[in-house]
């Protein structure tokens, strides 16, 4: 199984909208071959902060979602609303 994590910090006038966004690409994206998770978490003591668990069963299923075109969308879409560019980090489960 293969995560990425994935840090958000959205300029605090654009929360909202981020939100919407990122449930339109979650809907989606929990539709796609190979994707086991794809969980929306937001920082309880900063709103602005988000984090993105994205669970794939391998490097194929992790590859192909950057190529879906909500994906595509939603990267175009909330670019400007970012404080600072997005940190996504790759891991590899141990367990499960």
């Amino acid at each position: 199984m293969i995560v990425n994590i994935v840090h958000v910090e959205v300029k605090p006038e654009h929360i909202d909208a981020f939100i919407q966004a990122t449930i339109a690409n979650h809907i989606q994206s929990v539709k796609e071959p190979g994707n086991l998770r794809f969980d929306v978490l937001q920082m309880a003591d900063n709103p602005a902060f988000f984090a993105l668990y994205e669970a794939y069963e391998n490097e194929e299923g992790a590859a192909a979602h950057k190529e879906t075109p909500h994906y595509l969308e939603w990267r175009e879409k909330v670019a400007a609303w970012m404080a600072r560019p997005r940190e996504g980090i790759r891991y590899r489960s141990l367990i499960p």
